[in-house]
């Protein structure tokens, strides 16, 4: 299914270019635009879009109507992913964006639309979940610091690690914590930033040295590598001087999940109401994946697969997937509570885990990438994944014997499985 995008712009020319950007794409379909703040909102509520692109400045008033339509438009939807389209680098923007958390937001400068697919990648990244900030715009953020020593050196790290286009994944791995801990770091960070402006020391003169070239060397290195790939591979794939289409082999755990009686649920549902829901849905298993610390591999329809232990090595990767699950079956449940005063069918997920060796390659070519995992653990996910009903999770012995922490369940008896000669046992974790 496309990510369908709502267009808003009062400029006709702006407006025409973006869409024929978005157009080109066979994954993304514009389905509606807008000039103003009222058409904006009327629109999109109409439409009921995966992603709002817009403007900032907008009629009647040309402040911040953009944002102001972005934050009303999650209230009423909150899986809406939003990118901001802007002329401006004013770090109080950015800021009044990511007021309310950097989750399923993007901010990115017009006069660097042209630069190979950054709007693209996005729109890709805030549908699921993810945040999407200009390079320009971290420069404008740290530029109005002042004073020596106002920052901790903690904080000149992340602000390092920020600047060198870090995804926020990538930097929780480095500082040995959670994605969510990161993420509350970094807006805490650019507060603190913004709000020092006034003067500056010779300190202040360093960092900004270090943040520009920072940003030099990850142009030069092949900045675009790091909006394309899951979980800084980007970095990896530079440090280890790997190349396209190499592979590695990696012990893994990898987890999918499948929404039950969806072909019925799509049938009885309206196509704007249906695409919301599974908007929502996506943007809770993400986040539910990236708190173990998971990559997302990819969204087909209403089925998710994700890897523990790659492109990263991880020791305790079993117990990741099992405590994904767990959390993807709860938020699906918070999500589900929600749909119901609306009159929305419930999501039952089943999910499938298998651990085991497995082939990690990097396909395609620098304009577009994909990180793969395939092998015989993968093809068995998706054979356990289609054992477990609505609330429940079935692993592999193997991810059963790996798990440093048991679980309660039930061992289900040996069955064969197509592609495997000798029947397969596994474990299921019934729905709490």
């Amino acid at each position: 299914m496309a990510i369908s995008v709502f267009l808003a712009d009062d400029n006709l020319i702006v407006r025409m270019g973006v869409r024929a950007l978005l157009d080109r794409e066979p994954d993304l379909e514009v389905v509606g635009v807008a000039a103003d703040y009222d058409e904006l909102l009327a629109g999109a509520e109409a439409a009921a879009p995966q992603v709002l692109v817009s403007d900032i400045r907008m009629p009647p008033t040309f402040q911040r109507e953009g944002i102001e339509a972005a934050k009303e438009l999650r209230k009423r939807h909150p899986g809406t992913g939003v990118v901001i389209l802007s002329q401006y680098d004013d770090p109080e923007y950015a800021i009044s964006l990511l007021s309310d958390g950097a989750a399923g937001y993007g901010y990115l400068l017009k006069d660097r639309l042209a630069e190979g697919d950054q709007l693209v990648q996005a729109v890709r990244s805030v549908a699921t979940g993810g945040t999407a900030l200009d390079p320009a715009i971290v420069n404008a953020l740290v530029t109005p610091v002042t004073g020596d020593g106002d920052l901790t050196p903690g904080e000149e790290e992340l602000l390092r690690l920020v600047a060198e286009g870090r995804p926020i994944k990538a930097i929780a791995v480095a500082r040995h914590t959670t994605a969510e801990a990161v993420a509350d770091e970094v807006e805490k960070l650019f507060l603190t930033l913004a709000q020092g402006a006034s003067g500056g020391g010779a300190r202040s003169l360093r960092r900004l040295r270090l943040l520009h070239q920072a940003i030099v060397d990850r142009e030069e290195q092949g900045e675009t590598l790091s909006r394309l790939l899951p979980g800084g591979l980007a970095e990896k794939l530079r440090r280890d001087g790997r190349h396209l289409g190499e592979s590695e082999e990696v012990d893994v755990t990898v987890l999918m999940s499948d929404v039950r009686g969806y072909s019925g649920i799509a049938e009885r549902a309206e196509p704007i109401a249906l695409a919301t829901q599974l908007n929502e849905h996506r943007a809770a298993m993400n986040h539910a994946i990236l708190g173990q610390e998971g990559t997302v591999m990819q969204f087909v329809g209403d089925a998710v697969m994700a890897v523990f232990g790659a492109p990263f090595p991880q020791e305790d990767h079993a117990d990741r997937a099992v405590a994904a699950a767990a959390a993807m079956h709860a938020a699906q449940s918070e999500v589900n509570a929600r749909w119901a005063s609306a009159g929305l069918a419930p999501f039952g997920l089943g999910i499938g885990l298998s651990t085991g060796r497995a082939a990690a390659a990097l396909l395609g070519s620098e304009e577009r990438l994909e990180y793969t995992i395939v092998g015989d653990t993968v093809n068995l996910t998706q054979r356990l994944q289609q054992w477990a009903e609505a609330g429940e999770t079935v692993l592999s012995e193997p991810t059963r014997a790996a798990l440093r922490t048991p679980v309660d369940g039930v061992v289900l008896p040996p069955e064969l499985v197509k592609g495997r000669a000798s029947p397969v046992g596994a474990f299921k974790i019934r729905a709490s």
